[in-house]
């Protein structure tokens, strides 16, 4: 079987500081086809100059203006040759056998469409940031292990839910299928969204621990702007994606949970996050009609019943 060549797609914002140690490790992978595409976001520090100066093998998309990590992708995606799509932050440290086991995974696992990375704390490389996503009944999102200490708990090839986009590889197939990233998230639940697309549709997610990655937390986002977007995209997926006899069946959790995420910004008022938590609920809800009318089409993909859907849903 021939190797599939792999379209490794890092979008950057004024990430200059991380980028060596992101080509660093790319360039140890014992993977032999990659494609390495950085999509900068207008970026107004040295990160073009850095890149072309230092890693010549690297092929540059500059953006004319900020499309978000959504467009951003998007747009490296229209341009990569590869048959594996794997989205990377810029801020993270992939191990040199990453690549090499998304493929393995993919082999493997000819029904999946998604395959996890391990994904650890940079300066705490024994601590878990996802071992995958999942997706709970009271509908917030999961990053199965987050905080836990990896002790090989996870380490064992698995369906899942999801992968989180920080280091996640997509066939390509599946993606001209189902969709590109939805651009109006922007960044932030735009993975969950479309492993939501994906499951819809029939194609599993697999968990490949062997596929590890280090990752600075929140390192070029979190904060206010993580709690807004949170905050307003958690709603707006639960709008799009998530089928009506599951809404019946869970309304009260969702509807609980949402209220609780309410209370606990209210009592932290005076903290800036927790005020961007609340406006983003709020943004939220005035675009409910919009994110609405989008389910149609979302739900008229569903190829797998109401029962393997909820079968994923973490209780």
């Amino acid at each position: 079987m021939s190797q599939p060549l792999l379209s490794v797609i890092i979008p950057n914002y004024n990430g200059a500081r991380f980028l060596p140690a992101c080509f660093d490790a790319l360039r140890r992978q014992t993977y032999p086809r990659l494609e390495i595409i950085l999509v900068d976001n207008a970026s107004q520090d040295d990160s073009l100059s850095l890149t072309r100066r230092g890693y010549p093998e690297v092929v540059i998309i500059p953006l004319a203006r900020n499309l978000g990590l959504t467009g951003a992708i998007n747009r490296g995606i229209a341009q990569a040759r590869g048959e594996v799509i794997v989205p990377l932050n810029n801020d993270t440290e992939v191990a040199p056998g990453w690549a090499q086991a998304l493929v393995d995974a993919l082999e493997r696992h000819p029904e999946a469409g998604i395959v996890a990375s391990k994904m650890l704390l940079f300066d705490r490389r024994e601590i878990l940031h996802s071992a995958g996503d999942g997706f709970g009944v009271n509908g917030i999102p999961i990053n199965r292990g987050v905080w836990q200490k990896d002790e090989g708990q996870f380490d064992r090839d698995v369906y899942i839910f999801g992968g989180c986009g920080g280091a996640v590889a997509y066939r390509r197939a599946m993606l001209e299928d189902i969709g590109l990233f939805d651009e109006e998230l922007f960044m932030y639940l735009e993975d969950v969204d479309l492993n939501w697309r994906a499951q819809l549709a029939g194609y599993r997610a697999v968990f490949a621990p062997e596929a590890v990655v280090y990752h600075h937390l929140s390192a070029t986002g979190g904060g206010v702007i993580a709690s807004y977007y949170t905050g307003r995209n958690t709603l707006f997926v639960l709008a799009k994606d998530l089928p009506g006899p599951l809404f019946r069946r869970y309304w009260r959790a969702i509807v609980a949970a949402q209220l609780s995420i309410a209370g606990q910004a209210l009592r932290a008022w005076r903290g800036e996050a927790a005020r961007a938590r609340l406006r983003g609920q709020l943004a939220g809800l005035l675009g409910l009609p919009h994110w609405l009318s989008k389910r149609k089409t979302v739900q008229r993909t569903r190829r797998v019943s109401i029962d393997y859907l909820d079968s994923l849903l973490t209780r």
